[in-house]
């Protein structure tokens, strides 16, 4: 027993060592982190050695919103499968993430990131991980490491860097980088394992190109689905993505920043670009049945428009900053299927962000206003509409600690009427406290 509490301290007493190195290329889990996109090449860290940084991001919501439907009633097992369930106000489950990022030599930098409380597991369990290449001065080459003054190269399972907005969006426990409470209504995510090579210059122009397995869970069983559209077994293809962008800071007032990217794949195993959150949406129970828990229906107030096939999407972004002013902007074209459809269908995503930061230097308050707007353009049936208006205000009280303050109004349109969604409305008040360390 001696051994074990002896051996405890010195692990501790060495994780405490090194924590107290700098990390290299590396973003922020606090208020520093906010308007941090990919990590540049102009990282002025030196390298001490190895180096592991413990951080964790805890969140936790109260949540005041109400919601209506005109759905007709659909009944299973004598239940009306469309009749709301009671909500009220109160406490949503807290959310908690640890974040494990270590130097492993100098321009190498590992993450792993850990869902230790969520909405939709309530185990902890492994969001994914990858190895970040800055430098490769293992190599001894003098041509390649001037080369890597210029890339940057990834691998592992990460989140798939398809568009921006999801360097702004809540990740489980980690809110402090949202202004808002909850993410798009389309929300783009997806943990996938693969590679990414990134070459930044000095202009401020930036390229990407990535290739995964477009898949969340990966198998080596041969798939026994027959793909409508080819009436044949299904047979995964990888998954390509890219971006392109041009991002520069041209004085201490004003930054510019436009990328375009997108991502396809042809056949998968079960693609979840616009499903791929396993955390679970801050909206709890929202247009849900009386049927409905926290764990199975994780995604209340969020639209999936099952791309679970093939997928070709496209994602513009303008971001500008301007003293305390802040525009970010999203339009965004995807169209795909699922294994049982023979056709695609068109979904078009459109957002902006309008965010004033205050005072100036410190910029730890904000007040802030989202505009979202979706168009689903279903197989054999009319348009469908979903359209949220969010307000929204915030306070650091220190870089690691924030709380903010929303209102959000949602509406669904021309939805079947024996759609839960037919007529669909939620709206009131959210408050988020976060940590991030």
């Amino acid at each position: 027993m001696k051994n074990i509490i002896l051996l405890l301290l010195c692990l501790w007493i060495t994780l405490a060592q090194a924590q107290k190195k700098p990390m290299q290329y590396f973003r922020y889990n606090d208020q520093r982190g906010l308007n941090v996109f990919e990590t540049t090449k102009k990282d002025s860290s030196s390298f001490e050695g190895f180096t592991v940084k413990m951080g964790g991001n805890l969140t936790l919501d109260f949540q005041g919103l109400n919601h209506q439907n005109t759905a007709t009633p659909v009944l299973i097992d004598a239940i009306n499968s469309n009749e709301l369930i009671d909500i009220t106000n109160g406490f949503n489950l807290a959310m908690a993430n640890m974040n494990l990022d270590t130097q492993l030599d100098d321009g190498i930098r590992m993450n792993l990131t850990i869902y230790l409380s969520s909405r939709h597991h309530e185990e902890t369990w492994v969001k994914g991980g990858y190895i970040q290449f800055d430098k490769l001065s293992f190599l001894k080459s003098n041509f390649i490491n001037q080369a890597m003054k210029y890339v940057t190269l990834k691998v592992g399972a990460y989140d798939v860097d398809y568009g921006d907005q999801h360097f702004r969006r809540s990740d489980g426990g980690n809110a402090i980088y949202n202004p808002f409470i909850e993410n798009y209504i389309m929300d783009e995510f997806a943990t996938e394992i693969g590679g990414e090579v990134y070459y930044h210059d000095n202009s401020g122009m930036m390229i990407m190109l990535g290739l995964t397995n477009g898949a969340l869970n990966p198998t080596v069983v041969v798939s026994t689905k027959i793909d409508a559209a080819t009436g044949e077994l299904n047979k995964p293809t990888a998954a390509l993505h890219g971006k392109i962008g041009y991002d520069k800071q041209f004085d201490k007032d004003l930054r510019l920043r436009l990328t375009g990217s997108f991502y396809h794949v042809k056949r998968a195993l079960n693609n979840t670009l616009f499903a791929g959150d396993r955390t679970g949406s801050h909206y709890f129970y929202v247009l849900e049945n009386t049927t409905a828990t926290a764990v199975d229906n994780f995604r209340s107030g969020r639209y999936n428009p099952e791309f679970s096939q093939e997928v070709t999407a496209l994602m513009f972004n303008p971001f500008l900053k301007f003293k305390g002013l802040e525009i970010f902007g999203t339009y965004e074209v995807a169209k795909g299927r699922k294994i049982t459809q023979s056709d695609t269908h068109q979904v078009v995503q459109s957002a902006i962000d309008l965010i004033y930061r205050f005072p100036a230097g410190k910029e730890n308050f904000w007040i802030a206003g989202r505009y979202n707007t979706l168009t689903d353009s279903p197989l054999n049936q009319n348009d469908q509409k979903i359209n949220r208006v969010t307000a929204s205000a915030g306070w650091f009280l220190t870089k690691n600690i924030l709380i903010k303050a929303e209102y959000v109004n949602q509406k669904y349109k021309n939805f079947q009427p024996s759609d839960i969604r037919n007529g669909g409305q939620f709206d009131g008040f959210m408050l988020e406290s976060t940590v991030g360390f």
